[in-house]
């Protein structure tokens, strides 16, 4: 027995202080996986590693949701937990795709989507058509509402910062829309 004034920690043998420090990295480790890891953005890294490839997003046949987002910003960060539950629901019916602004690898697909704001959302139907885009943070409601339509194939909620996409024609339309618009009209002239 244990003289009455020693502390507990002396009487325990070696494996049983083994075990006690095995538990507590258990019980450590366990915690940091159920708070989702140790960075406050850890929504917003895991949906980024786990999103397709875009040219695989849009020729799957599932509507997508592009976000162009940076790891600084503050609201694609708010965002991220409700894209992620978003993302959760729809797996498999939409596909939710991530591309950081910072990442040079992602400039072609700045430029072309004229990203001057973040977070910017774009959205394209089960054919991979630009049908929507929407500049700045979204609600949790706003999202779950705008990504339905997408899976529904209906209109995109009229919301404040959300406008259709217009495809604007190829080259040779174009050139050819401009050369007849530059063309002298033949038909009946008034001599007046």
């Amino acid at each position: 027995m244990a003289p009455s004034g020693s502390s507990l920690p002396s009487s325990l043998g070696r494996t049983e202080r083994m075990v006690l420090a095995a538990v507590a990295a258990v019980l450590v480790v366990l915690m940091v996986w159920l708070r989702g890891g140790l960075h406050p953005e850890a929504p917003l890294e895991r949906l980024a590693r786990q999103s397709p490839e875009l040219t695989v997003a849009l020729a799957d046949g599932r509507p997508t949701v592009v976000e162009f987002y940076a790891d600084w910003c503050e609201a694609c960060r708010s965002m991220a937990p409700a894209m992620e539950r978003i993302e959760r629901q729809q797996r498999g019916r939409m596909d939710v795709v991530l591309l950081n602004v910072d990442n040079p690898r992602w400039q072609p697909e700045v430029d072309r989507y004229d990203v001057n704001g973040i977070p910017q959302l774009e959205f394209f139907d089960a054919a991979g058509g630009a049908v929507g885009r929407s500049i700045g943070a979204r609600s949790g409601a706003e999202l779950e509402a705008l990504s339905s339509a997408l899976v529904d194939n209906t209109p995109l909620p009229r919301l404040a910062g959300v406008g259709a996409v217009s495809a604007l024609p190829d080259s040779d339309t174009a050139t050819n829309v401009a050369a007849e618009s530059a063309a002298p009209q033949a038909g009946p002239r008034s001599h007046g």
